[in-house]
């Protein structure tokens, strides 16, 4: 390693304009790499950066470097949201299954990959960590490799190991990795947990992702068993049911006794959790999320949010009309993958208003609203004030049994609108 060991600022001085540069996501963000490379900032122009979500700041996407460098992102986190909506960053609708494709395909194919990776060990090779997804394919796919070793960069089993030989550039750290703590759960937060885990059975192999529902979720999940996990991404809510022998894995069918994910997000808690632990395969996103893996499974329960949901069934999980909040990532690929498991259960959850006390249930779509999840595609939704099991039903009946789990201040405004469309319910 010590023949390639040097300096960030002199690692990232091999990037040049007119490149494309992928910066490794979620908690393995290179921080050091990234703050060396916006050091070179005046000497680049053109320079195209794409990721998946990142942690930390974003500077590339700042205007003041609006001439250095451009972003491509495959999904937005709050750091890239408002370079998105503005001018100096773009969004690639994309499913996070068909990454790898971008780059196989040399589509979107990247010249230079920064990564963070744990130190090597006997053998040489060294671990991609908390966040294997598309880094992965990026790593395969870029001529040259650059990474932040990382003392405290986990270890971790399943496909994400790069021997040491690979990289070209090696810059040695020594820092935390970045943490998302976990949300405080409202009373209807609670409520949803409830109802969805009234449709978890046992020996069901649970897709979720992270936030106030996942969490709300886990934690009324106390008396289940043999529960699996096969997940685009966990959080910290997982590790008591793995304590308690609630999550076993024993009825999986691909890769039973083993919790597969494609990255890893929470406090440190779940970083050691998933150091050197051999429960736990880190998988590449195309393999995670591939619906005909998942499908596999036995009960699939995939649980995924939405922004709105009209009353026909069409789902909004990543804009606000026409601004783009977050991205397609993988809710289709479990919706679907869910829907095709034996006894497998797809889930829409969310609150049934915003925090502005406007409906997530409406008539229409906002104008410019993508459709993240098709009516033809939707079988559970979940609010707070029940579950509708949309599948099989006709357009009229989908607008009563939504009606029916919408907050009641919008009730009798939503039957109006339904009347209008649909001349009776």
């Amino acid at each position: 390693m010590s023949t390639k060991l040097i300096s960030a600022e002199e690692a990232v001085s091999v990037i040049k304009s007119n490149q494309r540069v992928f910066i490794h996501g979620a908690a393995m963000t290179p921080s050091i790499l990234i703050e060396a490379l916006m050091n070179r900032a005046g000497e680049l122009s053109n320079v195209d950066i794409i990721h998946l979500h990142t942690e930390g700041h974003a500077p590339y996407s700042s205007n003041t470097y609006k001439n250095s460098f451009h972003v491509n992102s495959f999904f937005i986190a709050n750091n890239l949201r408002k370079a998105v909506n503005e001018e100096n960053a773009d969004y690639v609708p994309v499913f996070l299954s068909e990454i790898h494709l971008l780059f196989k395909n040399n589509i979107l194919r990247p010249d230079v990959a920064l990564l963070q990776v744990s130190p090597p060990d006997v053998h040489g090779y060294c671990s991609l960590g908390a966040s294997v997804d598309i880094a992965l394919a990026a790593a395969n796919s870029a001529k040259i490799l650059i990474a932040e070793v990382n003392e405290q960069a986990p270890r971790t089993h399943g496909a994400g190991s790069i021997h040491m030989s690979k990289f070209n550039y090696l810059v040695h750290t020594n820092q935390h990795l970045h943490c998302h703590y976990a949300a405080i759960l409202s009373e209807n937060d609670k409520k949803i947990g409830q109802y969805i885990s009234t449709l978890i059975e046992d020996g069901a192999t649970l897709q979720l992702g992270i936030g106030a529902v996942p969490e709300a979720v886990l934690a009324e999940l106390g008396n289940h068993k043999r529960l699996a996990i096969h997940t685009e991404m966990f959080s910290d809510g997982i590790i008591p049911l793995v304590e308690k022998g609630i999550i076993t894995g024993e009825d999986k069918k691909i890769s039973p006794g083993k919790m597969v994910t494609s990255f890893v997000l929470g406090t440190h808690k779940i970083y050691d959790f998933i150091h050197d632990n051999p429960a736990v395969s880190m998988r590449e996103a195309s393999y995670t999320n591939d619906p005909g893996i998942i499908r596999l499974n036995p009960k699939v329960t995939a649980i995924n949010s939405a922004i709105e949901i009209d009353l026909t069934g069409q789902v909004c999980a990543d804009t606000i009309g026409a601004y783009q909040f977050s991205g397609v990532g993988g809710q289709l690929d479990f919706i679907r993958a869910a829907a095709l498991s034996e006894g497998g259960k797809p889930i829409i959850a969310m609150e049934s208003t915003t925090k502005k006390g406007e409906s997530k249930i409406v008539p229409f779509l906002k104008e410019g609203a993508g459709v993240t999840t098709t009516r033809a595609h939707i079988h559970y939704v979940v609010t707070e004030y029940g579950i509708a099991n949309l599948y099989g039903m006709n357009l009229r009946q989908r607008a009563k049994a939504l009606i029916e789990i919408a907050h009641p201040n919008h009730q009798e405004k939503l039957e109006k609108e339904a009347f209008k469309r649909f001349k009776h319910l």
